[in-house]
C-alpha cells in the first residue's frame, strides 16, 4: 500500500471493487444511441480495507463482496480524496479536489456549503438517465432560507433522494454520549443547572417572603433555562438526525434501528422501478460509521451474517447483471492489509478517477471549462493501457498539502510534507496537530509499506534529485490553484434557525415515518 493506514499521513487506501459489465467492452457507448449501462455506485462510510475478507480479514463473512472481488477488478492503490466525509464525497461527485471550490474542512467542520459545481449525476441526467441517491448526502441542504434547497441532491443532478441529508453521529442514538460539540454542550449543561438552581432559589424566596421577584424576571430566566436545556439534550438529535424523501422531511428525529432496513427497501424498490433503465443509483451507506446499531432481528443471531446481499440480489433478480457497472468503495478508510494478486490493478488511482468512466459510460463528456484532477479508469480497466496518466497524486488535509505520491515506472515513492498525530475525534490539519519535517520525509513504498524507514542521502544516491523533482511537481500543481470563497467560513458553518429543515413547527420539529411505500408519488 502507499498509505501507512494513519489518517492524515498519506490519505487512506480504499477498498475498491469494480464489477465490470462484460469488462466494459459492451458498456462503453460509441454513439449517442449506443447502449447505456446501468450504474450502481456503493460507498461505505469509514470502511477500512482491512475490514474486508477479500483483503485479508478472516473474521467476517462477506460472500457478496467477495463475489465482486472474484468476478470484477480490485484497485489496490486507490487514494481517498480527503480525510473527512464531506470533502471526500464532494471530490467524488465532481471529479476534482474539494479545495478548488472552497469545500475543504481545515477547521474540522463537516457541514458543507455547496458551490456551483457539476456532478456526474447532472451529466447523466442530461443523457437520459434516471438518477437516484439513497442514504447519506452530507453536502448541505439550504442556502438563504428554509426550503430553498439550493444544496439539495435534487438540485444537483439526482431525480430521487431518500434518507439522511447530514452525517451520522452518536447524538442520533439516544443514550450514547454526545459527539457534536460535546465539550460546549457539557458547559451549557452546567449553565442549565445553575439557572435552574437560581429559579428555584427565587421561587423559594418569593414564597417565604424574603424578597420580591417580578414575574418578568422569572419568565426570562425560565426561558433561558429551557433554551439551555434544549441545546444540551434535544437540539442535535431533533434537528440533525432527520430523514428526507426528495424535498420533504419524512422522519424527525429518525429511529436509527430502522434506517438500514428502510434504506435497503428503498434501494431495491428503485432498482425494480427503473430496471428498464438506464439508471444511476448512488447508494451512500451510513455503515460502518459510528454509532453502530443492530436491529433486533440480528441481535445475538447473525454472527456477522449477510448484510449486503439485498442490493446485488436485486440486480441479479431483475436480470441486470450483464448491463450494470457496479462500483464499491469507502469515502475513506484504513490501510491495505493483504493481497493475493488475483484480478487486481496496483496502479495508483484516486477516488476522483471514477468520475470520467461514469460519465463516459453514459455517453457524456467530462467538463472542459475547469481544472479536472482525475484521469479515466476505462483504458486501465480494459487493459488497453498498463499505466494511468497520474505521475503525481496530491493528498490534502483541508487546505494543507500533506503528501505527494510520485509514480515511477519501476518503483513507487511518496513524499509526506507533514505527519499528523490524531488527538481528538476529528483529524487536525495544521498547527499542533502536525509534525513538520524539513527536509520532507521520503519513502520507498515498494519495500517499505508502513513508511517506517525514511530514505536519506546515504541510503539513496538519487535522494536530492527526487526531492527536487517532487518539489517542482508540487510547485506546478500549486500554479493551477486560484482563490475561491471558503465555504467553511465562520458565517457559513454557524447553525441558523431559518435554514433548519423542519417537518412541523419550530422548535418542536417532530414527525414519525410517514409509512409510504418506497417510491410512492407524493408532493415534493
Amino acid at each position: 500500500p502507499f498509505s501507512s493506514g494513519r489518517r492524515g499521513l498519506m490519505g487512506d487506501s480504499l477498498p475498491v471493487l469494480l464489477f465490470l459489465c462484460l469488462l466494459l467492452k459492451t458498456c462503453e457507448p460509441k454513439t449517442a444511441n449506443a447502449f447505456k449501462p446501468n450504474i450502481l455506485l456503493i460507498m461505505a462510510d469509514d470502511l477500512g480495507i482491512g475490514d474486508l475478507s477479500c483483503y485479508g480479514n478472516n473474521t467476517l463473512r462477506m460472500p457478496n463482496i467477495d463475489q465482486l472481488a472474484e468476478e470484477g477488478v480490485r484497485l489496490t492503490q486507490h487514494l481517498a480524496a480527503a480525510l473527512l466525509c464531506t470533502p471526500s464525497r464532494a471530490a467524488f461527485l465532481m471529479g476534482r479536489h474539494s479545495f478548488r471550490s472552497g469545500m475543504d474542512a481545515s477547521n474540522g467542520y463537516w457541514a458543507l456549503q455547496w458551490n456551483n459545481e457539476t456532478t456526474f449525476a447532472r451529466i447523466l441526467q442530461h443523457r437520459g438517465y434516471a438518477t437516484g441517491l439513497i442514504r447519506k448526502w452530507h453536502q448541505g441542504v439550504n442556502c438563504a432560507f428554509r426550503g430553498d434547497h439550493c444544496r439539495h441532491p435534487r438540485n444537483h443532478g439526482f431525480d430521487y433522494f431518500y434518507d439522511k441529508p447530514f452525517t451520522l453521529t452518536n447524538d442520533c442514538d439516544p443514550g450514547r454520549p454526545p459527539e457534536v460539540d460535546a465539550a460546549l454542550r457539557a458547559q451549557v449543561w452546567g449553565y442549565t443547572q445553575f439557572l435552574a438552581l437560581g429559579i428555584l432559589t427565587l421561587a423559594a424566596g418569593q414564597t417565604c417572603g424574603f424578597f420580591s421577584v417580578s414575574a418578568r424576571a422569572v419568565t426570562g430566566m425560565s426561558f433561558l433555562c429551557f433554551i439551555s436545556w434544549y441545546s444540551s439534550f434535544g437540539f442535535v438529535r431533533r434537528w440533525n438526525c432527520i430523514l428526507m424523501r426528495n424535498h420533504d422531511v419524512a422522519e424527525q428525529p429518525m429511529v436509527l434501528e430502522k434506517t438500514a432496513s428502510l434504506m435497503l427497501k428503498e434501494a431495491v424498490s428503485y432498482i425494480e422501478r427503473h430496471k428498464h433503465g438506464p439508471f444511476l443509483l448512488f447508494l451512500s451507506l451510513l455503515h460502518v460509521h459510528i454509532p453502530l446499531v443492530t436491529t433486533s432481528a440480528f441481535l445475538g443471531k447473525s454472527h456477522h451474517g449477510l448484510y449486503s446481499d439485498n442490493i446485488l440480489n436485486a440486480i441479479e433478480d431483475n436480470d441486470l447483471r450483464n448491463s450494470t457497472f457496479t462500483y464499491f468503495t469507502s469515502d475513506h478508510g484504513g490501510h491495505l492489509e493483504a493481497r493475493d494478486g488475483h484480478r487486481m490493478i496496483g496502479e495508483p488511482t484516486s477516488l476522483m478517477d471514477v468520475f470520467p468512466p461514469v460519465v463516459q459510460l453514459a455517453g457524456g463528456k467530462v467538463p472542459q471549462d475547469r481544472v479536472i484532477d482525475n484521469r479515466s479508469l476505462v483504458p486501465l480497466l480494459q487493459g488497453a493501457e498498463a499505466c494511468l496518466a497520474h505521475e503525481f497524486l496530491f493528498h490534502y488535509c483541508g487546505q494543507h498539502l500533506h503528501t505527494a505520491h510520485w509514480q515511477l515506472k519501476d518503483s513507487k515513492y511518496t513524499l509526506p510534507t507533514a505527519r499528523v498525530v490524531q488527538r481528538n475525534s476529528i483529524c487536525p490539519c495544521s498547527r499542533e496537530g502536525m509534525t513538520h519535517h524539513r527536509p520532507p520525509l521520503l519513502f520507498d513504498l515498494s519495500t517499505d509499506h508502513s513508511e517506517a524507514r525514511p530514505l536519506t542521502p546515504d541510503s539513496k544516491h538519487l535522494y536530492h534529485a527526487m526531492i527536487a523533482r517532487v518539489g517542482a511537481a508540487v510547485s506546478k500543481h500549486w500554479q493551477t490553484l486560484s482563490p475561491v470563497p471558503q465555504q467553511f467560513s465562520t458565517s457559513n458553518i454557524l447553525w441558523k434557525l431559518w435554514l433548519q429543515p423542519c417537518c412541523r413547527h419550530l422548535p418542536f420539529c417532530s414527525c414519525p415515518r410517514t409509512g409510504m411505500v418506497p417510491g410512492t408519488p407524493h408532493h415534493t
